[in-house]
């Protein structure tokens, strides 16, 4: 490519999460390096949004070829000339831990609290984070001091090397605002919750919590998308609180 040192980012798909938001964001402050995007699987919710210098999806589908998708990651790895990974969520970091070269830095982002996930409860997932952790040491990251000191505790893992690197907001996207954000265009008390429409959310439990309060001026915007919006439109409806998907 040039003589920037290269970065291979790998992550499971581009939904609208909290991670893969995070790495669009990263990317566009990343010119200094050749940045490679590698996906398990081809979803793409950013569209022109996403920028990098290459991107490759390995098509794993099913998680049962995740040992397939390491093959193919590590020929891809050695093509490519890469200098660091850095892996997002839980499929994606097997499949970097298994491809990844024991000479190439690998650096692992932990972005919610594993004791809620359900890809760390199973017996045989906890089993394969085990190995894979052990056979190549990872550098974590975690988003929160909670996030890092839940994944050593509910993994027991030794760290090998680990640091708190709290999740960001690009205020350039709100320097355009037709209103301060202070500003109340009426006497409702509005909130708002942010996160893709999946389980780990708990978006359920708010809409519960809102049926307590459907007498009250209150109302709740939810922004995300995600496999749960057609059960949550189906709650909102049926319960009738104050609660808008906001998309």
């Amino acid at each position: 490519m040039n003589n920037k040192k290269t970065i291979l980012h790998i992550i499971d798909y581009l939904g609208r999460g909290g991670a893969e938001v995070m790495l669009v964001k990263v990317l566009k402050e990343l010119k200094e390096y050749n940045n490679i995007v590698v996906t398990l699987n081809p979803q793409n919710h950013f569209g022109k949004e996403f920028t990098c210098d290459k991107y490759y999806c390995l098509n794993m589908g099913s998680f049962a070829r995740f040992p397939l998708a390491a093959v193919k990651l590590r020929k891809f790895i050695g093509k490519n000339k890469i200098d660091l990974v850095h892996s997002h969520l839980f499929s994606a970091t097997l499949v970097a831990r298994l491809a990844t070269p024991k000479k190439i830095p690998l650096i692992t982002t932990i972005h919610t609290n594993i004791t809620a996930s359900n890809d760390y409860k199973k017996w045989y997932l906890k089993w394969l984070e085990k190995v894979s952790y052990n056979l190549h040491k990872s550098t974590i990251v975690g988003v929160s001091s909670g996030v890092l000191e839940q994944y050593f505790a509910f993994s027991k893992h030794i760290p090998y090397k680990k640091y708190l690197l709290y999740t960001f907001v690009d205020v350039k996207e709100f320097e355009s605002l037709l209103h301060p954000v202070n500003e109340k265009e009426s006497n409702t008390f509005k909130l708002i919750a942010i996160g893709a429409l999946r389980y780990p959310k708990n978006q359920v439990y708010l809409i519960k919590a809102f049926e307590l309060l459907k007498n009250e001026n209150v109302e709740l915007d939810i922004y995300g998308e995600g496999v749960l919006k057609q059960e949550l439109e189906n709650k909102i409806l049926e319960t009738g609180v104050r609660v808008n998907l906001k998309g």
